[in-house]
């Protein structure tokens, strides 16, 4: 009977960490227009956020831009906003504290980031990056736009 609880244990372990987790979908018309790239409008930058990792699949990780939620993440979405040109803060919340970077944005520009989600003590951490335009737009390819808050 004990050998079948740790089964169980064992089995509801693994499938927190690699389950899915699902937020809100935007239409696959949206999803599309936004996978052609195009430039922003001539005063705004656009900023694409995504995640893509396979690990912690069954966890969601909130975003922010200057301090603001834009939504959850789940494995293989993303979501876009446009920015005024300058400083800006994004960060992801992690397991014990939110991490945020630094992006300077210009006009006209789209940045690419990538959530990354690491194996953690208790839920997991998670970690942002900027990445170059090549790399973004690839990895976008096989991710979903979410809804934003």
């Amino acid at each position: 009977m004990y050998s079948r609880i740790k089964l169980l244990g064992a089995v509801l372990g693994f499938a927190i960490l690699t389950g899915c987790a699902s937020v809100p979908m935007e239409s696959s018309s949206a999803d599309a227009a936004l996978k052609t790239f195009s430039p922003p409008p001539a005063d705004q930058a656009g900023l694409y956020i995504y995640r893509d990792s396979f690990a912690g699949q069954g966890l969601k990780k909130t975003v922010t831009v200057d301090g603001k939620a834009i939504g959850e993440t789940a494995n293989r979405v993303y979501f876009h906003r446009l920015l005024t040109p300058g400083l800006h803060k994004l960060g992801t919340e992690s397991e014990f504290s939110d991490n945020v970077i630094d992006l300077v944005v210009v006009a006209g520009k789209n940045y690419y980031v990538r959530q990354s989600i690491k194996i953690g003590v208790f839920v997991g951490g998670a970690s942002l990056e900027v990445v170059p335009e090549a790399v973004g737009q690839a990895h976008l390819q096989k991710c979903t736009l979410a809804v934003s808050q």
